[in-house]
């Protein structure tokens, strides 16, 4: 088990976020934070969801709109991503090594 697998209900997930449950439910609709949904139905959060949801309210209370809220997330989640990549580039680069290739000459050519 890790920081993503989907544990807390909403209830328990409002408790640790300090958030009234209407409130992760207009999230969820919004897309700021997407739970997973046991049987199809009801909700369940991760602590990285849990975290995502305090993010979400210290934007809020810094005074940044919902919308602009989803702005900052989908920024955050696509330099996440561009970091990535560049330590792949880089780790891709330190481990090629460079090989020189030298045919040999024939005899008598």
């Amino acid at each position: 088990m890790d920081d993503t697998t989907p544990v807390y209900t909403i209830s328990v997930a409002a408790d640790l976020a300090q958030m009234h449950p209407q409130t992760l439910r207009q999230y969820d609709r919004l897309g700021l934070v997407v739970p997973k949904r046991a049987n199809g139905r009801n909700r369940l959060y991760s602590a990285l969801d849990v975290a995502r949801l305090r993010e979400v309210a210290e934007l809020s209370a810094a005074g940044i709109s919902l919308e602009g809220i989803r702005r900052v997330l989908e920024l955050q989640a696509e330099v996440e991503r561009l970091r990535l990549q560049v330590n792949a580039y880089a780790e891709e680069k330190r481990s090629t090594s460079l090989v020189l290739w030298r045919p040999h000459r024939r005899r008598g050519a």
